[in-house]
């Protein structure tokens, strides 16, 4: 039963990992959930903070679900399972993106996932991942938000992986299409604004809060 548990449980701990907080918190004395948007992200920190701060928050919160992934074998084995079923890897990149959002360690109140579900997308299908982070690039430089951006980019993996790299096993299929579902779910505002044209645009060039 271990070997069922760990993964998720490890998987949702490293997720919960705070990092737009700590960050914000440590180094500028911020609570960034209380500036900008209010949302834990890395976005939020360069909106608030600058891009200085914004960059290890990135990074970390990238590795939170590409680790969550990467572990998972090793803590199957070591609860007792010889060898790692596909569906456990699936819930424990899925645990650490709901930790990323809901973190037991910042009062439930945490990211929007983008970063956190790169990262575990990095681990199950890297090409397809990487793909989309072109695409994401590309669409900020063109249209400078990162919302749309982030959502195009979801929809892009999930048509990557379904068309033309073919997972597996079943379960990959429901990670890559629940990309394309949870990203709107948790952009919900940002559709609003955006159909309203009163999104915010990212300025990479605005100084630190203080």
């Amino acid at each position: 039963m271990m070997g069922y548990i760990l993964p998720i449980i490890v998987g949702y701990l490293l997720g919960s990992i705070p990092t737009a907080v700590w960050v914000g918190k440590w180094f500028y004395g911020i609570d960034v959930r209380t500036r900008g948007s209010g949302n834990a992200g890395a976005t939020n920190t360069i909106r608030v903070l600058g891009v200085k701060a914004g960059i290890p928050v990135i990074i970390v919160d990238v590795l939170k679900g590409y680790l969550a992934v990467a572990f998972s074998p090793a803590l199957a084995q070591w609860g007792g399972l010889t060898e790692l079923p596909p569906s456990l890897e699936i819930l424990a990149a899925a645990a650490s993106v709901i930790g990323h959002t809901l973190p037991v360690f910042a009062g439930f109140r945490g990211g929007k996932g983008v970063a956190t579900l790169l990262g575990a997308g990095i681990g199950l299908f890297p090409v397809a991942s990487w793909l989309a982070v072109a695409v994401f690039i590309i669409s900020l430089m063109i249209t400078r938000y990162v919302s749309f951006s982030s959502m195009l980019a979801g929809f892009s993996f999930t048509l990557m992986v379904l068309l033309f790299f073919p997972p597996p096993h079943w379960a990959h299929y429901i990670l890559a299409i629940a990309v394309s579902v949870f990203l709107p779910i948790t952009h919900r505002k940002n559709i609003r604004r955006l159909i309203e044209g009163t999104e915010s645009k990212v300025n990479f060039k605005k100084k630190p809060a203080t």
